[in-house]
């Protein structure tokens, strides 16, 4: 969400289940609250909130009583924490953050990596000195706040509006198409215990931009890129209303095995209309079980970036609308279907059924390289027989320092796999990597199969 957000048209704007929440209250406290009530079916509902509004007793006091996850507006963006290149600002974050840690809240980060609000240094940069300026604020943002966040919103807003599906041509896109992949391994090295999304508006429904980003998480899902979960913005208004097959999309999302969260919710509107797809968002939520919960964008009508369009629950003065109670009762209503008990922090490839016998394998690798670091995927493909486990010796170029690495074991110039991506069947694969200071070079893997 821009902290002005001028798009063309409104039109274009558009897991571990929380088994225990901070605050919980008792049955009577979760039919009156809706951070109670959620909690109530293992879910959350939250805010964006900005922290100088955090002195307002009206503001504060609806934040404190009604939601149990908070998302900060713009104060974890790349503009606010890193206003100059290397020097780190997190001032009003921190503020945030203290504020919910104080009141039994959540965290949700937002956001690492967007093609906007981005300080004006880094918008005069590209290519590699984007990219590894890109790999350092990220590498400092989330482990200043390591242990703290619920989930981030590691990248934002990466495809395009329109009909092709494409990526957003921005000059993050520019650094190379894997920029995306490279933000998602650098945020789970700084916060491991941190789910990852992805973020997008102009996805709620099956459209050529949510199957481009559907492709992508698959994508990272079979090739072990730890992605989490993926966030749904959910601005509606009447350019761009409520999609009918909107249910029906998060669960083809979730069933790629990520959670899907609804980010940044408003409706546009007024009275019985805009109560009722509030109520209609809420149930699809609960009929998806990996929909973890979710966050509507501002407390007040006035505290909305759109406050024209009045799309919040509560009105300019605080006072609880239509779609405040509407709200309330589709998190009270009885159907519902139960998060998952757990899901790993780190996305992991499906163990391979059994392999009937083993044989030989290859190994080679492709490089990101920006100025004083790179990324290195390495593919391990298995002979005309399957293999029960792989060992690839390459050696890194002299001062070549590894700063984290996924889906493999190291020791030495010796990388074996870990317990999921051993087994690869005849003419198989597998992929792994890792992140370096320094210069690849040319790096030469040889693998032996057992």
């Amino acid at each position: 969400m821009n902290r002005a957000r001028t798009r063309g048209a409104i039109a274009l704007a558009g897991a571990a289940a929380i088994a225990t929440v901070v605050g919980l209250a008792s049955a009577a406290d979760a039919a009156s609250t809706l951070g109670a009530s959620a909690a109530e079916k293992g879910r959350y509902f939250g805010t964006a909130v900005a922290a100088y509004k955090l002195s307002d007793a009206t503001y504060s006091g609806i934040l404190d009583r009604e939601f149990n996850m908070i998302t900060p507006e713009n104060e974890m963006k790349w503009d606010a924490t890193e206003p100059t290149q290397g020097q780190f600002s997190y001032g009003s974050a921190d503020q945030i953050v203290a504020h919910a840690a104080a009141h039994g809240q959540r965290m949700r980060g937002h956001a690492l990596a967007w093609h906007s609000q981005q300080p004006s240094w880094a918008q005069n940069m590209s290519g590699t000195a984007l990219r590894n300026a890109m790999v350092n604020h990220i590498t400092n943002v989330a482990t200043h706040y390591a242990g703290k966040i619920y989930a981030w919103d590691v990248v934002n807003e990466a495809f395009a509006d329109g009909g092709n599906g494409a990526r957003r041509d921005s000059n993050l896109q520019r650094t190379g198409n894997d920029w995306i992949e490279v933000a998602f391994r650098t945020a789970r090295a700084a916060d491991p215990g941190a789910k990852l999304c992805y973020n997008d508006y102009n996805t709620d429904g099956q459209n050529a931009k949510s199957n481009a980003v559907y492709a992508m998480v698959q994508d990272f899902k079979a090739r072990g890129v730890p992605i989490d979960c993926v966030g749904f913005q959910s601005h509606i208004n009447s350019g761009s209303p409520l999609p009918s097959d909107y249910q029906a999309n998060l669960q083809r999302f979730a069933n790629l095995g990520v959670d899907v969260q609804i980010t940044e919710l408003d409706i546009a509107g007024s009275g019985t209309a805009q109560a009722n797809s509030y109520a209609s968002v809420v149930k699809a939520c609960l009929a998806v079980s990996r929909c973890t919960g979710i966050t509507v964008w501002g407390i007040r009508d006035s505290d909305s970036w759109r406050s024209g369009d009045t799309p919040l629950l509560f009105d300019n003065n605080g006072n609880k609308k239509a779609a405040y109670n509407s709200t309330l009762d589709a998190l009270n209503g009885s159907a519902s279907s139960p998060p998952p008990v757990s899901s790993p922090p780190v996305s992991s490839p499906p163990v391979s059924s059994p392999p009937p016998s083993t044989g030989s394998c290859t190994a080679t690798a492709s490089i990101n390289q920006w100025q004083g670091g790179f990324v290195a995927t390495v593919r391990v493909t298995a002979g005309s027989s399957a293999i029960n486990n792989w060992t690839v010796t390459m050696a890194l170029p002299s001062g070549a320092t590894v700063t984290n690495s996924w889906n493999v074991n190291r020791s030495g110039n010796s990388w074996t796999n870990v317990a999921y991506n051993g087994q690869v069947n005849a003419g198989q694969y597998t992929e792994w990597g890792f992140q370096a200071n320094g210069t690849a070079g040319t790096l030469t893997p040889t693998c032996a199969g057992s």
